[in-house]
């Protein structure tokens, strides 16, 4: 049975998870990792992708990005994969895949979700017990988000841009979004959506996208998810 395309429309953003194959590593050493936010920032532009918040963990990736057409995201991951898999098999001398199957990736509905899924993003080394705070951990977009650190990767999306009238008032605003720990019910709603691969957002935003689709775009009811699906 042929596998149905993605949901992906232009200027939606979407919440994208590749994990190593088989939960193996996917970065071993800090070349590693900068080689991916290098390959990625290079295939985001390529590929017309804005790339709003991301995390790297060790055998997974997490990221928040908008296309400006159909398909774009599809492109830039399948840029990124050519690149960062044959560097790093080089670095290691090993063969075959390094990733597990195709990429998942939800749309997310922007104005009732964005930042939730920046949270899930950027606070994902918390909820793995990496580090203390946000701000600790090196491969994320939180210090160019919260801070204002340099990151060429990082696209700040049109409404991170109107938390305040100047880059410290944005900053200040961002911060306090991570005041709290995501409830757990927007915890399971953004993993459930992303593992089925549906529209995160409002019975509006997915009664527009499945319209526009010609699509179901809603979760089907499932148990509990697992405790390590971040």
């Amino acid at each position: 049975m042929a596998r149905l395309p993605r949901l992906d429309l232009p200027k939606v953003p979407q919440h994208v998870v590749q994990r190593g194959n088989d939960r193996q590593p996917c970065f071993a050493a800090e070349d590693d990792y900068l080689a991916y936010i290098d390959d990625l920032s290079d295939a985001a532009f390529h590929c017309g992708c804005a790339v709003h918040a991301y995390t790297l963990m060790t055998n997974h990736v997490h990221l928040l990005v908008t296309g400006a057409e159909r398909g774009a995201v599809s492109h830039m991951m399948q840029h990124l994969g050519r690149r960062y898999v044959v560097s790093f098999n080089a670095r290691y001398r090993r063969t075959g895949t390094l990733w597990e199957g195709r990429f998942k990736s939800s749309l997310v509905d922007s104005e009732h979700y964005l930042f939730a899924c920046h949270r899930y993003i950027e606070m994902n080394p918390l909820r793995a017990a990496m580090v203390a705070d946000p701000v600790d951990y090196r491969w994320s977009s939180y210090r160019r988000n919260a801070l204002g650190e340099a990151n060429r990767l990082v696209t700040p999306h049109p409404l991170y841009l109107q938390l305040g009238p100047d880059p410290a008032a944005r900053q200040a605003a961002y911060r306090a979004l991570f005041s709290g720990a995501l409830a757990d019910e927007d915890l399971a709603n953004i993993r459930i959506h992303v593992q089925q691969q549906k529209a995160l957002g409002t019975s509006r935003f997915q009664a527009e996208v499945g319209a526009l689709l010609a699509r179901n775009v809603m979760v089907r009811p499932r148990g509990r998810p697992r405790l390590d699906d971040e």
